[in-house]
């Protein structure tokens, strides 16, 4: 009995290719995700081993630096909160960090309005002279700015260190402001001087409101500057009362050894408010990001 054998129907060419791009969407997507979760995991580790290390002693850190705490030492953070004097310090490198950054991003946004939305003769040397600001580095300029300081009495104040805050951080505030309010249409200008309203009002009723996603971008930026930074507080400031927490942490080494343990708990302590601040400003920060990316 012969038993009639039919040929096997071949699998249709498009069916082919659309099985074969969802694996390589499948493949591409698995090897974004290893890469990214591999650069957090980079980025992570530092912060949990000094959390961790936070909790040990003087010789179980020096026994064992990379594995978990035998005993949590909680001591330590009390003993890092008096060393580095936060409790003073903290105040003192909010308020002097909150005003710098209100002050840097007002005055910045201003001048960034200018520059982006209006033409005028020496528009671009303007532009230029505040770009150039990216390239001046801060310690050629510890000399000069202390013999300033001195000269106009505002050594030992918090004015010594504002000012310097605001001048450094004037330039990348300008330059992502600028580049960001360029990509407006002229037509909302256009719109809202048909409807009476003057420079300012559009500045601060249209403009400003539309560079929220960046301000948030450049608030983050001048806030760790100012919560970090050294060598201006270390030179312009030698009143105790008025030292920032950068400074509060130099306390934990001596002449002839330092106290890591409660080094890592203050700077543990320190790294919370950038934390905090940076969460509260997330969602800023990726609808910025999204929306450059559209306009880009």
């Amino acid at each position: 009995m012969q038993v009639d054998q039919q040929p096997l129907s071949p699998v249709p060419r498009k069916e082919i290719n659309e099985k074969t791009a969802w694996f390589k969407k499948r493949a591409s997507r698995l090897l974004i995700y290893l890469i990214l979760i591999t650069f957090a995991v980079i980025n992570a580790y530092p912060i949990v081993w000094m959390i961790l290390n936070s909790f040990k002693s003087g010789q179980e850190f020096a026994l064992n630096p990379f594995g978990l705490p035998t005993e949590w030492v909680w001591t330590n953070y009390v003993d890092a909160w008096f060393t580095a004097n936060i409790n003073t310090y903290f105040f003192n490198s909010v308020f002097v960090g909150g005003v710098a950054v209100i002050l840097t991003v007002l005055f910045g946004a201003l001048a960034s309005y200018f520059l982006a939305r209006f033409q005028f003769r020496g528009q671009k040397v303007l532009y230029s002279f505040f770009i150039l600001g990216l390239l001046v580095p801060i310690h050629a300029t510890l000399v000069p700015m202390f013999i300033l300081m001195q000269n106009i009495g505002l050594l030992d104040t918090r004015l010594a260190l504002i000012f310097p805050y605001i001048a450094f951080n004037l330039s990348i505030t300008i330059f992502l402001l600028t580049s960001f309010m360029k990509s407006f249409p002229h037509e909302i200008e256009e719109s809202a001087v048909m409807d009476g309203a003057g420079v300012f009002k559009i500045f601060w009723s249209i403009i400003l409101p539309m560079t929220r996603p960046v301000l948030a971008t450049v608030i983050i930026i001048n806030f760790i500057n100012n919560w970090n930074e050294f060598s201006f507080a270390l030179v312009l400031i030698n009143d105790d009362l008025l030292r920032t927490l950068p400074l509060g942490l130099a306390n934990f080494a001596g002449q002839h050894s330092t106290n890591y343990t409660a080094q890592m708990a203050a700077l543990t302590i320190v790294l919370v408010p950038t934390i905090l601040f940076y969460l509260f400003m997330e969602k800023q920060i990726v609808e910025g990001m999204t929306q450059g990316a559209v306009k880009g």
